[in-house]
């Protein structure tokens, strides 16, 4: 039902990008020495071939992106369309309104955020045969590294690092990407559309379709819940998100100093980065979820602190011995109880 060219052409717009920028070193290179590290620090290898890295511009990310949202959406909006097939006369119209509007959105969303995405792993979790990829949007790293005054080399070397433990966290980790997938399917398999009376009385009201589009971000899903299914599966999925990003940012700060040349200070500045929006910005991000995002690396990053510094790397890997040891939210800010209940066990029976 999306008109997903429509929305593509949308985000190039919003994108406002004009083409990927020259990495200031030898990004593969970089890439390759982090996954030596990682390796070295977390104890994990990889089970298959890591992705090549690929530059891309804004634009070229939105793009990327608006694919596994297509994935997502599609679904609630095939719901959608046959909801509007029994509005009678005016239901080839509604349609039309809704498809645009819909692709408006989804455009408008990701063309705002590819302005600010640094690196990503970029996992199709909808679509287990679509092999992983490893992006760098070259423009916000030449942006962000002049921004906050750091040697751009270091800068691309450190969120080479994150975005690295990202793919050796799935690519030794076979239960992960099936198990977030199964959750996010199963979100999504809730997300219904219902079309009311509109407050004229006459016409029917479409639902909010900015409301869909930020189901496909952790906040806005986290936001918008309104069941008890749903906001389980919720309570879920921000856990294992928060315990993976924060265990790439545990994984950055730990093997950044045999890693990156200039290391020292860009852990203050990738902090002050996320912290300096623009009042507009902040409304924005506040409505896509983007400050849910943020809170994942915080609190995550925080949980994994502070279970290596009772039980080193090899108590925070319990984490990925299946989706039980997994902490809940509640776990999750007390990494006391999650290490009582998995990591303090495990060890005392081995």
């Amino acid at each position: 039902m999306v008109d997903w060219s429509l929305a593509r052409q949308i985000a190039r717009l919003a994108a406002g990008s004009e083409g990927p920028a020259p990495t200031a070193g030898d990004l593969s290179a970089q890439v390759d020495d982090a996954l030596a590290a990682v390796s070295r620090y977390t104890g994990f290898t990889l089970s298959g071939q890591a992705p090549a890295p690929e530059i891309v511009d804004r634009a070229g990310w939105a793009e990327i992106n608006l694919e596994s949202l297509a994935r997502l959406l599609d679904p609630v909006a095939g719901r959608l369309d046959r909801r509007l097939s029994f509005a009678g006369p005016l239901a080839g119209a509604l349609r039309l309104g809704a498809d645009a509007t819909l692709a408006a959105e989804a455009g408008l969303v990701m063309g705002y955020v590819s302005q600010r995405v640094l690196g990503q792993y970029e996992l199709a979790l909808l679509a287990p045969d679509v092999p992983p990829r490893l992006l760098f949007v070259t423009p916000n790293l030449e942006k962000a590294a002049a921004d906050m005054a750091v040697d751009r080399e270091s800068f691309e070397g450190w969120v080479a690092a994150h975005e690295v433990t990202h793919v050796v966290q799935f690519g030794a980790v076979p239960w992960l990407r099936e198990h977030l997938g199964e959750l996010v399917h199963e979100y999504m398999d809730t997300v219904d559309v219902r079309i009311g009376r509109g407050n004229a009385g006459a016409l029917p009201r479409l639902p909010n379709p900015r409301k869909l589009v930020e189901r496909f971000t952790e906040g806005g899903l986290a936001a918008l819940v309104q069941t008890r299914t749903q906001r389980r599966l919720m309570s879920r999925l921000q856990a294992t998100m928060a315990v993976i990003e924060g265990y790439s940012e545990h994984v950055m700060d730990a093997v950044a100093p045999g890693l990156v040349a200039e290391h020292e200070g860009l852990r203050d500045a990738t902090e002050r980065r996320r912290g300096s929006r623009s009042a507009p910005e902040r409304v924005l991000s506040r409505l896509l979820g983007l400050d849910m995002k943020m809170r994942q690396y915080e609190e995550g990053r925080r949980f994994c602190d502070a279970v290596v510094t009772e039980h080193g790397i090899e108590g925070l890997n319990r984490v990925w011995e299946g989706p039980d040891s997994l902490p809940n939210l509640t776990e999750l800010r007390r990494p006391a109880a999650w290490s009582a209940r998995v990591a303090e066990a495990t060890f005392a029976s081995a």
